[in-house]
């Protein structure tokens, strides 16, 4: 009888490897969510330290329009505006994101609902290839191709926030697009179904039917991409200008956050009011993520309701 109960209540060698497979997960888990607080509190900590140990007022560090760190102004606090690199991060997402839609709308609808055969064995390919490629061959073909056009049309020099816009313009497209024809067919059949046999046109059925019902999708899409651009650095810094100053139309030299980021991060010593004043700048595009994270979720679940 001990024999027998013994062998009835030892574990099996499936439920064995299934509670190893459960530890496993909740270890990765675990690490990975210590890794994210980690990455906040240091970010945070290196970030703030512009605010409590250098003694600048955070007002004064979002809404001023200078940017020395290593200069002080007239009340010997240090000249750290990161207006200009806000405003130019913000101009250039939305300038691209507003490009992209569009584009995105019209290549996914051709895809799913005009050829879905030809459009996928032709378009598909097509973006996965923008997908591939580098930041910097985008970088250098907006140096050599859309800063000279630039400056044919508009005079000037050419660099500016339109010309980074129309990079990062690019750059988002292919996956605000899979992610536009992603939502299309997602959409249940039986509402195409059911408006052409009410009479509708394929386009009327397209814009009255298929991209209302995939309007909260195509804003996510939208969101992600805007999250993407936001925080591209290497292709916006060779095409933007670099100029820290508030922009005063689309054409004129401007900067971004993580233009200024990757020029100054590593001529700059630890500890020091530049050094700590880059750290708040990385403090916004982190807590500017969380944002547009929290942006998507939300869209996400209105959409599910």
């Amino acid at each position: 009888m001990d024999e027998i109960r013994e062998s009835l209540l030892k574990k099996s060698k499936a439920s064995r490897k299934d509670q190893f497979g459960r530890v496993i997960s909740f270890s990765a888990l675990a690490l990975i969510i210590v890794v994210v607080i980690s990455i906040f509190y240091f970010v945070a900590s290196k970030g703030l330290a512009t605010f409590f140990t250098d003694h600048v007022n955070l007002w004064s560090f979002l809404t001023g329009s200078e940017w020395s760190p290593s200069q002080v102004d007239a009340h010997g606090k240090p000249m750290v505006g990161a207006a200009p690199m806000i405003v130019g991060s913000f101009l250039v997402t939305l300038l691209a994101a507003l490009i992209a839609t569009p584009f995105a709308i019209g290549t996914a609808v051709f895809m799913t609902e005009i050829s879905p055969k030809r459009g996928a064995k032709i378009l598909g390919p097509v973006t996965e290839l923008l997908v591939g490629i580098p930041s910097v061959v985008y970088g250098f073909i907006g140096l050599s191709v859309i800063v000279p056009f630039m400056r044919a049309v508009f005079g000037g020099s050419g660099f500016g926030i339109l010309s980074g816009a129309m990079v990062l313009f690019v750059m988002i497209l292919p996956t605000v697009t899979s992610m536009t024809v992603d939502t299309l067919r997602a959409v249940p059949r039986h509402y195409r179904e059911s408006a052409l046999a009410l009479g509708a046109t394929r386009w009327q059925m397209i814009y009255k039917v298929i991209l209302r019902g995939a309007t909260p999708g195509i804003l996510t899409a939208s969101v992600f991409g805007m999250a993407r651009a936001f925080g591209e650095a290497l292709a916006v810094q060779m095409v933007i200008g670099n100029a820290a100053l508030m922009p005063h139309n689309l054409t004129s030299p401007a900067s971004t956050l993580t233009s200024v980021l990757t020029q100054g991060i590593g001529n700059t010593v630890m500890g020091s009011i530049e050094n700590n004043a880059l750290w708040s700048l990385a403090l916004i595009l982190l807590l500017m993520s969380l944002v547009f994270n929290l942006a998507i979720r939300a869209i996400a679940k209105k959409g599910a309701m």
